[in-house]
């Protein structure tokens, strides 16, 4: 039997949430920024992984937010969040296995 979708969060709880994400969400696009500028400089393929997974992460900041605000359902933000998280883990764990591998070359 499905459970009832509706309101799942009340206005205080909302806005909370809402400024921890947001904050979080700068946190992460400053970050993401930062890989971006390290993938350029150093034009490996391990650094250029490293910031796409950063970017998965800004991803599901937003997808939160969305949540948050009612624009995307719960259902789409479970299967976003967890299949970003399944991706993030691919793509680090390729990163790791590119520089290990001694195949880092320019991407």
């Amino acid at each position: 039997m499905p459970l009832p979708m509706g309101n799942w969060l009340g206005t205080g709880e909302a806005l909370v949430l809402l400024v921890v994400l947001a904050l979080a969400t700068a946190g992460t696009v400053a970050l993401f920024g930062v890989a971006v500028v390290a993938a350029r400089r150093r034009g490996s393929r391990s650094y250029t992984l490293l910031a796409g997974a950063i970017g998965l992460l800004v991803v599901r900041s937003l997808v939160g937010i969305g949540t948050v605000l009612g624009a995307v359902p719960m259902v789409a933000h479970h299967l976003v969040e967890h299949l970003s998280d399944f991706a993030i883990a691919v793509v680090i764990l390729t990163a790791a296995y590119v520089v290990t591998d001694g195949v880092d070359t320019t991407a």
